[in-house]
């Protein structure tokens, strides 16, 4: 019995380790041009207008500016960066954030706690007052 508690627990040792591996993924509808230019190894530009208008855009919603505020960032001065930046700058700061993965951090936490959580069911930790250990 002792030998399948031990196989039981290295068993979810790795199955909760490669649990904060999961990558998120976006799904987006793409043009034709972007389909041909992506497979030609191009990158599709933006032109300094384009790539403003897209910046507006994002520092208009309402979690983007939620967390600008959580970050002692006033809504109006990111809009007026926004607009002092030169074009290149402009699109290259769009394309970031077009780029970034979307969520992430709710793993690393999910993850943290489903460590913490079978080291103290094993009886390594105790750092959760509600669970047993088995030794």
């Amino acid at each position: 019995m002792n030998r399948l508690k031990q196989t039981l627990a290295a068993l979810l040792i790795v199955t909760t380790t490669q649990a904060g591996f999961i990558q998120t993924a976006q799904a987006t509808l793409i043009g034709t041009e972007e389909v041909a230019q992506a497979l030609s190894g191009q990158t599709p530009a933006r032109s300094g207008d384009e790539a403003r208008a897209h910046l507006e855009r994002v520092f208009a919603r309402a979690d983007v500016q939620a967390r600008l505020q959580a970050l002692g960032v006033d809504a109006a001065d990111a809009r007026d960066r926004v607009a002092a930046l030169t074009d290149e700058d402009a699109a290259r700061l769009a394309s970031q954030i077009d780029e970034a993965p979307a969520g992430g951090f709710i793993e690393v936490v999910i993850f943290l706690f489903l460590v913490l959580l079978l080291t103290d069911i094993l009886g390594f930790t105790k750092v959760f007052p509600f669970t047993r250990s088995i030794r």
